[in-house]
């Protein structure tokens, strides 16, 4: 059987797979005789092969068979697609079009594809949509913008975050909603996204020396953060699972975590130590005038 190497333009690229796997499938190409590749993936693999040779078939995808199947899909495997296809596993391409040929073909297994939760692919698909999608919440919650005046005078909000996954262009949405009057930029290893107020500009990946050092305004956050630091409250196996360690490079307020972890026993003891505080007197308040030509009324 022919095999057919089909390589896509970047690891995010849904619309080439899109098309070569719908061409695929009306030809009959079943998933083990397609090699699914990227620049970014193919880099990586000591196992790829370098160019395509004999028997391989280099994005010239084939004509349909005669009696091709047809090809409808529902809506929630399209959305499940278009988080898998983030996710760094260089077989993911693999994966999507291995559901997509099992539903194409029908029966019992096509069925199983679609709805049966216990479907092995469909469980390791799920398990890394799951793994996209709490990526896309800790860049949520871990980034961290610093100021840089640029050449025209304007301020531009830089950050630098290392994601697990291809989210960076998919999760620039959240922070046009979240700062849309502000001028952002994220660098990422893989990608980076600016917005300009008006328009998100996208461009390759960089390097963490591309960002701003710390500043003034960054050691006003930890005065903050150390101020508002309870040692009573301190969980710190459930803080390393909500924020694991690996994030905390590139973190302010993780410089001062150890030296609060480790002084907090000592602080909780002088808290309860400590005598009873007495409240404000509280001041009553005003007494309204009363409206004498209402009160005749």
């Amino acid at each position: 059987m022919q095999r057919h190497t089909i390589t896509l333009e970047h690891p995010t690229d849904w619309a080439g797979f899109r098309t070569a796997a719908r061409a695929l499938v009306q030809a009959n190409v079943p998933p083990h005789a397609v090699d699914w590749h990227c620049p970014a993936d193919t880099a990586e693999d000591l196992f790829a092969p370098e160019a395509p040779g004999s028997g391989i078939v280099g994005n010239r995808l084939p004509s349909p068979a005669p009696e091709a199947p047809r090809l409808r899909v529902s809506p929630d495997f399209v959305r499940l697609c278009e988080q898998l296809i983030l996710h760094r596993d260089p077989a993911r391409f693999t994966l999507m079009y291995r559901l997509l040929w099992r539903m194409a073909q029908g029966g019992a297994d096509a069925e199983a594809a679609r709805n049966d939760p216990l479907d092995a692919d469909r469980m390791q698909a799920h398990h890394m949509a799951r793994a996209v999608a709490r990526d896309k919440h800790k860049m949520h919650a871990f980034v961290r913008f610093r100021p840089v005046v640029e050449p025209d005078g304007q301020t531009l909000h830089m950050a630098w975050f290392e994601p697990d996954h291809y989210i960076t262009e998919a999760n620039a949405g959240f922070f046009i909603r979240r700062f849309t009057q502000m001028r952002w930029a994220i660098l990422t290893p893989d990608a980076s996204v600016r917005w300009d107020g008006t328009h998100l500009h996208t461009g390759p990946g960089g390097q963490r020396s591309d960002a701003p050092p710390p500043d003034a305004g960054e050691a006003l956050w930890l005065t903050y953060y150390r101020h508002i630091f309870n040692p009573a409250r301190l969980k710190l196996n459930m803080m390393k699972k909500e924020m694991p360690t690996r994030y905390w490079h590139n973190l302010p307020e993780a410089a001062l975590i150890t030296e609060l972890a480790q002084t907090a026993h000592e602080r909780s003891g002088q808290m309860v130590a400590a005598g009873p505080t007495t409240p404000r007197k509280r001041i009553a308040p005003m007494q309204r005038p009363v409206d004498a030509n209402r009160q005749r009324g």
